[in-house]
């Protein structure tokens, strides 16, 4: 008897959706100069209203499986957070303006300690109000875990601490061998200087006036001739210039008795105050020393930390962001280590290096043709021969003040494109979605430097089309493949969003302040 067949279940087909925007450049170009006018008539005050504005445009156009994302805050937490930012950021710049930097110490160290918090109650406001086919998204970390991610933060304050502690001590050990080296070289006697008349009486030390000068001895001189060289010596003024230069000497007489007359009458006086009663002495406050390689080291070490604290906060925040993001119940899954964001800052420092020396090269290749075009004129007989310097002085110009904005720009491009690959193709949604991104840097690189010429171009008006294109090239690189029918999928994360609705009340209390 043969056995019965059996069923096997085939596995869940594997659907891939890519994401499409479908915004115009020439559309939000509308919605971004209305946003810029209103906020210069309003000094600012329109932020809140312009960032929805702007929010809802990318997301209404920005379509996930077919549909398009929804942003449903409402303008009252904007604009609540907007105005506590601003009063923080009023108050430390009128403090700082009316020198209570003991205020602002205070600003800054609040912000530091609040830090932490504003980023996790932007990232609650952002993902609550956040709506995809009537899903939400729910940011689920409580606040120990946000202040636990948060550790690079106080290490960076720790760090410039320590560094301004150990400044404070070179200055100060060099201003007290500054000041030693001065007490040094004024109790030393000066150096005696030699006669530079080898004859004559002015050769002749103390106590020989009136020695006569032997006439025969080679060399010498005559009384006759001596007087007659000292009568030429003689400065005659005439009567004018006598009461004029008797006149200051009486008046210089007189300060001088008055600067008596008042010390006299006051003996606790400065002597070298001014008439404000400031001090004029140079000795009493010491100079800055000049900068040395030990001080050097210690900015660069705390540089080298800062920069290390900053992307391991980077990476905590991203890993904490997908891996406590639910929608619909499904966790958000997180395989990046932190030696894949190293890698990508170690790079970037490459392209960036690159970028200077493509830059250096091509400076010295406009110098040479320029100097060579100016040799050859010269030797053609032409008249122009300083025009070729003329063009090198204003290229060079020209290239040294884009230097370093050009050099930033194709790195921070390279950076931003690769930590967008990585995120993308590295995270998931549960055991029923994961995405993928085919994100070239290069050719992300290659259009913000386009933007940024066209920018150059138009003077800034290029600038809503620069965003509108690179956000396309970004969120149209990215594919969602969902495991079984998309349908089916969505009924059974709103059933679960259902039963967790009450995880929303957190998310109510957030705050838009950042992002």
């Amino acid at each position: 008897m043969p056995p019965p067949p059996t069923t096997t279940e085939r596995p869940p087909s594997i659907e891939a959706h890519r994401i499409a925007f479908r915004g115009d450049g020439g559309v939000y170009f509308g919605v971004w100069i209305v946003n810029v006018l209103l906020s210069i008539v309003t000094l600012g005050l329109y932020t809140p209203w312009a960032r929805r504005r702007t929010i809802r445009y990318f997301y209404g156009h920005t379509e996930v499986a077919g549909q398009p994302l929804e942003f449903t805050a409402g303008i009252r937490s904007m604009v609540v957070g907007f105005l506590l930012f601003a009063a923080l950021y009023v108050a430390m710049e009128v403090a700082g303006h009316t020198g209570m930097d003991w205020i602002v110490g205070v600003i800054m160290l609040v912000g530091v300690l609040l830090a932490p918090w504003l980023w996790g109650s932007a990232m609650r406001f952002r993902l609550f109000h956040t709506r995809w086919r009537g899903l939400r998204l729910h940011f689920g970390a409580r606040w120990r875990e946000v202040y636990g991610a948060s550790w690079p933060v106080f290490a960076i304050a720790a760090v410039w601490l320590a560094a301004g502690l150990a400044l404070s001590q070179m200055v100060d050990a060099a201003q007290a061998e500054q000041r030693a080296q001065q007490a040094r070289e004024a109790l030393s006697p000066p150096a005696p200087q030699a006669d530079p008349s080898p004859t004559g009486d002015a050769g002749r030390g103390p106590g020989t006036e009136g020695v006569k000068t032997d006439p025969t001895r080679p060399g010498a001189r005559s009384e006759a001739d001596t007087e007659a060289a000292e009568e030429s010596d003689q400065i005659t003024l005439t009567d004018e210039e006598l009461e004029e230069l008797q006149a200051a000497i009486a008046a210089a007489q007189a300060a001088s008795d008055e600067d008596e007359a008042t010390r006299d009458a006051d003996p606790d006086a400065d002597p070298d105050a001014d008439a404000n009663g400031d001090s004029t002495d140079p000795d009493e406050e010491d100079p800055l020393p000049r900068p040395t390689w030990a001080m050097g080291g210690v900015v660069l070490a705390a540089l080298f930390l800062s920069v290390l604290c900053f992307i391991r906060l980077e990476f905590n925040y991203k890993r904490l962001l997908v891996t406590r993001t639910r929608i619909g119940g499904q966790p958000g899954r997180w395989k990046p280590v932190f030696g894949d964001f190293l890698r990508i800052w170690a790079a970037t420092v490459g392209v960036f290096l690159l970028t200077v020396l493509a830059l250096v090269g091509a400076a010295a290749l406009i110098a040479v043709l320029a100097g060579l075009g100016s040799v050859l004129n010269v030797l053609g007989g032409g008249g122009g021969r300083g025009f070729g310097m003329v063009l090198l002085i204003m290229l060079l110009f020209f290239v040294g003040f884009f230097a370093l904005f050009l050099a930033g720009s194709p790195a921070l491009a390279y950076r931003e494109a690769r930590m967008f690959q990585l995120m993308w193709n590295n995270v998931g949604l549960g055991a029923v979605a994961r995405f993928r991104s085919g994100l070239r840097p290069g050719a992300f690189v290659g259009l913000r430097l386009k933007n940024i010429l066209l920018g150059l171009i138009t003077f800034g008006l290029y600038r809503p089309f620069a965003r509108v294109a690179e956000y396309r090239m970004k969120a149209e690189s990215v594919t969602l493949h969902i495991k079984g029918e998309l349908d089916q999928l969505v009924g059974r994360m709103e059933a679960q969003q259902n039963q967790g609705f009450g995880d929303a009340v957190a998310d109510a209390l957030g705050l838009d302040l950042i992002g």
